[in-house]
C-alpha cells in the first residue's frame, strides 16, 4: 500500500509538473503572439499613416503652388499704351535706301558717320547741316582713308564714303512735302550706288544743307 501511494504520488507530480509546463508555454506562447500581432498591426498601420501624410504635404503644397500663381496674377502689371504728353511718338514720313559697296575703310567710315547723325532731332524752322553735325573727317575720329572723288579723279582720302551717306539723307528729305534743300552739290563723276543726278557730295568745300 505504502509503495502504492508512493507512486501514485510521484505520477500526480508528475502531472503537475507537465501540467505548469504546459500552462507557462501556452501563456509565453500567446503573449508573444499578441507582440508579433501587434508588430504586425502597427507595420501595416505606418504605411497608412506614412500615406496620409504624403497627401497632407501634396495639398499642402497644391494650395502653395495656387496662392503664388494668384498673387503672380494679381502682381502682373498690364501694358499701357496711352502716350503720356512728355513722350515723343515717331512717325516714319519718308525713306530711303542705298547699297553699301567698297572696302573695309569705306564701311568704316560710312559706319562713324551714321552713329555721329544717329539721334540728330531737326525742330521746325530749323536747318540741318550734314558738314556740321559730322564735322571734318580725321584719323583722330577713326576714319581711314578710302575711294573719293575729286573733281574727276578717284584718289585716297579720309572720310572716304560719307558721300553716300549724304546722298541717301538727301533723297529722303525730297520725299517730305516742306522740306527746302539749301545747298547740295553733285559730283564730277558717276556715282554708283544712285541714280544720276540724285547724289550729293560732300567735301571741306561742298556742303549739304535743309531747312525744314
Amino acid at each position: 500500500m505504502k509503495k502504492t501511494a508512493i507512486l501514485l504520488g510521484i505520477i500526480a507530480l508528475i502531472v503537475c509538473i507537465f501540467v505548469g509546463v504546459y500552462i507557462y508555454f501556452d501563456s509565453h506562447g500567446s503573449s508573444e503572439n499578441l507582440a508579433q500581432g501587434n508588430e504586425v498591426n502597427e507595420t501595416q498601420e505606418q504605411p497608412s499613416a506614412q500615406r496620409q501624410s504624403v497627401n497632407e504635404a501634396n495639398e499642402a503644397s497644391n494650395e502653395s503652388n495656387s496662392q503664388n500663381i494668384i498673387n503672380e496674377i494679381n502682381n502682373m502689371s498690364i501694358p499701357n499704351n496711352t502716350v503720356s504728353p512728355r513722350q515723343t511718338v515717331e512717325t516714319e514720313i519718308a525713306s530711303f535706301s542705298t547699297n553699301l559697296q567698297g572696302d573695309s575703310a569705306r564701311l568704316n567710315n560710312i559706319s562713324i558717320t551714321c552713329n555721329t547723325l544717329n539721334g540728330t532731332t531737326i525742330n521746325s524752322g530749323d536747318t540741318f547741316s550734314f558738314n556740321s553735325i559730322v564735322g571734318q573727317p580725321t584719323a583722330a575720329k577713326g576714319y581711314q582713308e578710302a575711294d573719293v572723288i575729286v573733281d574727276k579723279k578717284v584718289e585716297k582720302g579720309y572720310g572716304g564714303g560719307n558721300c553716300q551717306v549724304s546722298t541717301t539723307i538727301y533723297n529722303a528729305a525730297l520725299e517730305v512735302e516742306g522740306i527746302e534743300i539749301l545747298e547740295r552739290n553733285p559730283h564730277k563723276k558717276r556715282v554708283t550706288y544712285v541714280e544720276e543726278g540724285k547724289d550729293a557730295a560732300v567735301s571741306y568745300s561742298g556742303r549739304f544743307r535743309f531747312k525744314i
